[in-house]
């Protein structure tokens, strides 16, 4: 099978993500500037968003149209909708801007549920806030639905962390009764902080409780660079993959409490990463197939065998070559 080149960034590139039927990719620049890619090597739009660099861009769910987040440098983060006006090419229109204020906003990611659309962002004081829009037709319109830290214990014991990144994911589970949930982990100075947690949304008080922490007791706190919640078909637990400094750690989640209340988890692998920090992880449609990237350059697929003893599957380089 030949290779075809989809698209060609830049050097000014520094960050891009595809959308959700992985047909477009949305390219954020050091210099403020956004490009989109349609099948093609060169962008089909491309804008000024904001004055600094572009640290994360993620295409918000399909049902909403076509719309990016942006996280800028210098701690915001803007809205963006491609719109189209009579016999006029498409043009993207900025509708909301979040102002980070005395601290950076570090992510941001959205998850759809049967009734809404929600989001959640992260700051690097170890804040979390969590959005609900509106009206689905207006991308300008969101209510603050909760804020939280991602600890146990009172901030005012433990005082406020120095973040540096945040990983968000959320339950891609839709099903008619599901709860929402996503999970979250930081990389901090701040070992309360850090480790990964899952939260969920309780109905009957309208309110975000944290449901488990993953982590086995020595290695909570340790600073998180990544996850990633893998989808669920047929499964009776959840997958989430956790990358920090010690590697990649593939936990199950049961669905159903134990008798003390609380969900079981199971740290069912640990891979060996990438010789170093790990950028991104991502799994496939189907939740069998992981893959990672990180500071050694490579892209790592990972899977599970039939006794479920994971392994490396392939390793692909950045010329495109493959073991």
């Amino acid at each position: 099978m030949a290779d075809q080149k989809v698209s060609q960034l830049g050097p000014g590139a520094a960050c891009c993500g595809w959308n959700h039927c992985v047909r477009r990719l949305a390219a954020g620049a050091v210099d403020g500037s956004v490009s989109v890619y349609d099948s093609q090597p060169s962008p089909s739009s491309k804008w000024q968003a904001h004055e600094h660099a572009i640290v994360a861009v993620v295409w918000l769910p399909p049902d909403y149209g076509d719309a990016i987040a942006c996280v800028c440098a210098d701690g915001t983060l803007s809205l963006w909708e491609e719109i189209a006006e009579d016999d006029q090419l498409p043009i993207w229109r900025k509708c909301k801007v979040f102002e980070g204020g005395s601290s950076h906003i570090l992510n941001v990611q959205f998850g759809l549920l049967l009734s809404s659309l929600k989001m959640v962002i992260a700051y690097s004081d170890g804040q979390v806030k969590v959005y609900e829009l509106l009206d689905s037709l207006e991308l300008d319109k969101w209510q603050l639905q909760a804020e939280l830290q991602n600890i146990t214990d009172p901030v005012s014991r433990i005082g406020k962390p120095a973040c540096i990144s945040a990983s968000i994911a959320w339950s891609p589970r839709r099903g008619e009764g599901q709860q929402a949930s996503f999970a979250i982990g930081f990389n901090s100075d701040s070992l309360n902080f850090n480790s990964c947690k899952i939260w969920e949304f309780e109905e009957a008080h309208q309110r975000w409780l944290p449901l488990i922490e993953l982590g086995s007791p020595e290695d909570k706190g340790e600073r998180v660079h990544a996850l990633a919640w893998a989808p669920n078909i047929g499964r009776p637990y959840e997958m989430i993959a956790v990358a920090t400094c010690k590697g990649i750690a593939v936990w199950h989640v049961g669905f159903n409490p134990e008798s003390d209340g609380r969900l079981s988890t199971e740290n069912v692998a640990v891979l060996p990463g990438h010789n170093g920090e790990v950028w991104q992880l991502e799994w496939d449609m189907g939740g069998m197939t992981l893959a990672s990237t990180g500071v050694d350059g490579m892209v790592r697929l990972w899977q599970a065998n039939l006794n479920g003893v994971w392994h490396e599957q392939a390793v692909l380089d950045c010329n495109g070559s493959h073991q």
